[in-house]
């Protein structure tokens, strides 16, 4: 059997990865931003994608138009999370907020069989302003699609539960047609969880470039740093290192696996700012993630040491010196967020994406992996 559906708020397609795999097609992508655009375009080039203001009359009447012609069967929207993530602002009346809205209007006009609708998980308690009136976004989407629509119960999905090596928790509704007469619930579970031992241990160490001292003073403190990069590629091309400043490299060498650099007792080992002031923050940040645990929450933020749990769990080792010291004091590398997201291996990375640009679309897709269990399941229930 074979779905067709639309996408919105699209990304470059990261959750649509595997859906093929499945006889799912994403017929039409609507995405705002213009390289993002591109990306998916590159991807997936059957798909019409429409890289425009889903705010927007006419763009809105696009979509609608689209999807009536097209019979589709689906639609899938992760509207932006910024506006109520925990790594975000976290803004009361941030409009990105109210993106949920344009998606039930394209919904209740479409009257798609099945919709798949994610977000963080604050996307429960975060209220929007409707009819004068605050409301909880969860409140809204009951309201306006109830009487056509069976909601699922279970709101909350751990990524970690569904084959992927991240601890990563969503808020997501799978809504069913009613006049299909059932509910999507999902019931496949793993036996085991995927640690980042399981998915990255194997792979080889990477010391990070320190970018604010000489690559000859930097070669004395790693000097394996070339023969480890050769090493990577061998492995892909994705698996070369980041870019750190001396001072948060020093801290993170004497921090142990899973551990924060602000527990570290030795002071000068805590983390500081340009101008040697100790930096106020959370346990979360310059944080060490853990071997025999999943890899914590892949955000848009995953390129920066002080940002939450982005570092690499390294190993204990011991210096020329004999100082005991840890390994890999850096963010993970691009080829390991791909891993951890459960990214396959083929997915096509246009050349004149950055650096910074690839780390941000993997921080804000949804696991293929866990998106192909989703649909999978569903698959089930029609059969």
């Amino acid at each position: 059997m074979k779905l067709k559906g639309i996408s919105l708020f699209s990304n470059v397609g990261i959750g649509e990865l595997l859906l093929k795999d499945l006889n799912i097609e994403i017929i039409l992508a609507n995405e705002i931003i213009k390289n993002r655009a591109k990306f998916y375009k590159e991807n997936y080039t059957r798909s019409k994608i429409i890289n425009d203001d889903i705010t927007k009359k006419d763009v809105k009447e696009n979509v609608i138009n689209f999807a009536k012609e097209n019979s589709i069967d689906f639609i899938i929207a992760t509207p932006p999370c910024q506006g109520m993530s925990s790594a975000g602002k976290n803004l009361r009346d941030d409009p990105r907020n109210l993106l949920i809205t344009h998606t039930i209007e394209i919904i209740k006009k479409t009257k798609p069989k099945f919709i798949f609708l994610e977000n963080v998980p604050q996307q429960l308690k975060t209220s929007i302003t409707f009819r004068n009136k605050r409301i909880l976004i969860t409140d809204y989407i009951y309201q306006l699609l109830k009487s056509d629509y069976i909601f699922n119960e279970k709101l909350i999905y751990d990524m970690s539960h569904y084959n992927v090596p991240q601890q990563r928790k969503r808020s997501i509704f799978m809504l069913v047609r009613k006049d299909l007469n059932f509910e999507w619930k999902i019931n496949f579970s793993n036996n085991k969880l995927i640690t980042l031992s399981d998915s990255i241990g194997q792979l080889p160490s990477l010391d990070p470039l320190i970018y604010d001292i000489s690559f000859e003073n930097h070669l004395k403190i790693f000097p394996n740093y070339m023969k480890k990069i050769e090493q990577g590629k061998k492995i892909s091309k994705w698996h070369y290192p980041p870019s750190h400043p001396l001072r948060q490299v020093l801290v993170m060498q004497n921090t142990p696996s899973g551990k924060s650099a602000f527990q570290n007792q030795n002071k000068k080992y805590q983390p500081r700012k340009t101008n040697g002031e100790l930096v106020k923050g959370f346990k979360n940040t310059y944080k060490r993630q853990s071997w025999d645990k999943p890899g914590s929450t892949i955000t848009c933020y995953n390129r920066t040491i002080g940002s939450q749990e982005n570092v690499h769990p390294g190993r204990r080792y011991k210096s020329r010196d004999n100082k005991v010291l840890y390994s890999d004091p850096r963010v993970l590398s691009i080829y390991e967020l791909m891993i951890i997201m459960s990214i396959p291996n083929n997915w096509k990375i246009p050349s004149w994406a950055s650096d910074g640009f690839i780390r941000q679309v993997i921080g804000e897709g949804i696991p293929p992996k866990a998106l192909k269990i989703f649909f999978k399941e569903l698959l089930n229930y029609i059969k």
